[in-house]
């Protein structure tokens, strides 16, 4: 391979293992694309189900500068007679659904059209839902996440079991309840919250979702990011908090990506406190939050993998 097409990458040697390893282990295989689609290594596959969960403005240097140049990397994926999953809008959708008539995939399953979610409630205990699809009807589906969009992820997973074919009400129901998402608005002791939002849309959906969690409860945030990110985008969402104090920090495992924690407070207008490092932030935050308070630390997965180890 290296002498016919340059040394492989690390990712693509790894996909490369992991398939070989899969290969006599598993008749179903549940794939996430590394980067866009198009051109990931992923994309060598077609496992007869291509999933578009939405579309928005990240990782813009590798993928395009708008929404539709980026769901056109992301539609990449789909292959003649798929099945197309998409929670996608607007002009992301529209890229969706002309790749799935130029290339001939045999049905386009879109939230909100063929697939109807209907939130019942939503609170600490999670998500309960309504699902309508081509063919299946779920009432009060459940599921342990915590944040209204939980549901329309829970909806497209469900989706995508009965294009496989083999979904039935027991599974579906079991494996909903079951699911456990590590850093997504993850609860631990001490009053905090861990987020891994790491884009302008994920910090968006997060300001909103906490608040209706904790109401006007005092707020301090931790925060760190990296240096490829929209931050002052994230920051603008981030404001909305409207936080009683933000600790800044940077992930050790972050390396130079890792914006200094000065430069952010700085992106801040410079108020509130910097820490070196993300143990010594989340202790500072927990103690300004006092017993009544609540910790918010987001904004990197590099941060939430750190803080949860």
């Amino acid at each position: 391979m290296t002498q016919e097409a340059g040394a492989p990458t690390e990712f693509e040697i790894l996909i490369a293992l992991a398939l070989r390893w899969f290969r006599d282990r598993s008749d179903r295989l549940v794939v996430e694309v590394g980067l866009g689609g198009r051109l990931d290594s992923t994309n060598v596959l077609d496992l007869g189900v291509a999933v578009i969960t939405n579309v928005s403005e990240d990782h813009r240097q590798y993928l395009g500068e708008t929404v539709k140049q980026i769901a056109g990397e992301k539609a990449g994926i789909i292959k003649p007679d798929n099945a197309v999953i998409t929670g996608a809008s607007a002009d992301a959708l529209q890229v969706i659904e002309r790749r799935s008539r130029e290339v001939g995939a045999r049905s386009l399953w879109r939230l909100g059209r063929e697939l109807e979610v209907n939130l019942r409630r939503q609170g600490w205990e999670g998500v309960a839902f309504d699902l309508d699809g081509p063919g299946f009807r779920y009432e009060g589906l459940h599921a342990p996440l915590l944040g209204t969009h939980q549901a329309e992820n829970a909806a497209l997973a469900v989706a995508a079991a009965h294009a496989l074919g083999d979904a039935n009400e027991e599974s579906v129901r079991t494996g909903l309840a079951k699911i456990e998402w590590p850093g997504r608005l993850q609860v631990l002791e001490g009053r905090t919250l861990l987020d891994g939002a790491h884009n302008q849309e994920g910090m968006r959906r997060l300001t909103r979702e906490v608040r209706k969690l904790i109401g006007g409860a005092r707020l301090v945030v931790v925060f760190a990011a990296m240096k490829d990110k929209d931050v002052g985008a994230m920051l603008a969402e981030l404001s909305r908090l409207q936080p009683a104090l933000v600790v800044f920090t940077r992930a050790a495992s972050a390396g130079e990506r890792g914006l200094a924690p000065a430069e952010l407070a700085v992106m801040w207008l410079g108020r509130d406190g910097v820490a070196d490092d993300a143990t010594s932030a989340l202790r500072q935050a927990q103690a300004e939050a006092g017993t009544e308070g609540w910790v918010l630390a987001c904004g990197s997965l590099y941060l939430v993998a750190e803080l949860l180890n």
